[in-house]
């Protein structure tokens, strides 16, 4: 992992940051100098990330936030700015997986929960980041899709099609934005290590290695550097990207 202090003076907002990929996210731009701001519905897991970077000399601001809920959303993003001043990076990773199911045994409230959280909830973040953007004149948003937002997932329509648009609304608002100094971008991981994996393989792990060509699951920490890139100066030239970080396992 790097160490580079290259967010000094910096103001990051990570949601999903309670575990896997938004922790290590979290971890990592605190890491590099930034200020961090950091969401998520699990409180006592929150706590614990705010606790491991105040413990490594990080600033850091903890808000219990359900991103399906707008109201919510929007004073986490008030909260951080009043805090810190400013928002020059977001990533907008919170997300849940679905239950898995073919598509004409998907229930309508199954498929509400999925949309809300993944696809309703990364707009209503977006819409809050990029006003403050717009007013700074500047920023950088990171959405998490999915190797899942290229292909199709037996069992996982509901999952699928919210990765899917994902990607869409990312690229979309990159062209809406790219003129006023704020860019937007996705990642898209793999099979990656975190509690999300587990439970969809029901703790059979193996099963999501088998899928990787190249043999492993990927980390978080692999993912977070990769965000960390892009809200980076060496990635101000990348705005509309759906980055495939996956192992192999889309091709």
């Amino acid at each position: 992992m790097t160490n580079t202090q290259r967010f000094t003076g910096k103001v990051a907002f990570v949601t999903g940051a309670a575990s896997g990929i938004g922790r290590a996210a979290a971890i990592a731009f605190a890491r590099e100098g930034a200020k961090v701001a950091i969401s998520d519905r699990s409180e006592d897991a929150l706590e614990q990330v705010r606790a491991e970077i105040e413990r490594n000399g990080g600033e850091v601001l903890a808000v219990t936030c359900d991103v399906a809920e707008p109201g919510q959303v929007e004073t986490a993003i008030a909260r951080t700015v009043e805090r810190f001043g400013r928002l020059d990076c977001a990533f907008n990773n919170a997300g849940v997986e679905n239950k898995a199911a073919s598509v004409h045994e998907i229930h309508m409230d199954e498929w509400d929960r999925i949309l809300d959280i993944n696809l309703r909830g990364t707009f209503t973040s977006m819409k809050h980041e990029l006003a403050q953007m717009v007013a700074q004149g500047s920023g950088v948003v990171v959405n998490t899709s999915s190797g899942a937002g290229i292909r199709g997932v037996a069992g996982g329509a509901a999952y699928a099609a919210s990765k899917h648009a994902i990607i869409g609304l990312t690229r979309s608002a990159a062209l809406d934005y790219a003129a006023q100094g704020i860019r937007v971008n996705a990642i898209l991981p793999g099979n990656i290590e975190t509690p999300m994996m587990d439970r969809f393989t029901g703790g059979d792990i193996q099963k999501a290695i088998d899928l990787e060509p190249v043999g492993r699951l990927g980390k978080p920490e692999e993912i977070a550097e990769a965000v960390l890139w892009m809200c980076s100066d060496l990635g101000g030239f990348v705005t509309g990207a759906a980055t495939v970080i996956d192992g192999g396992w889309s091709l």
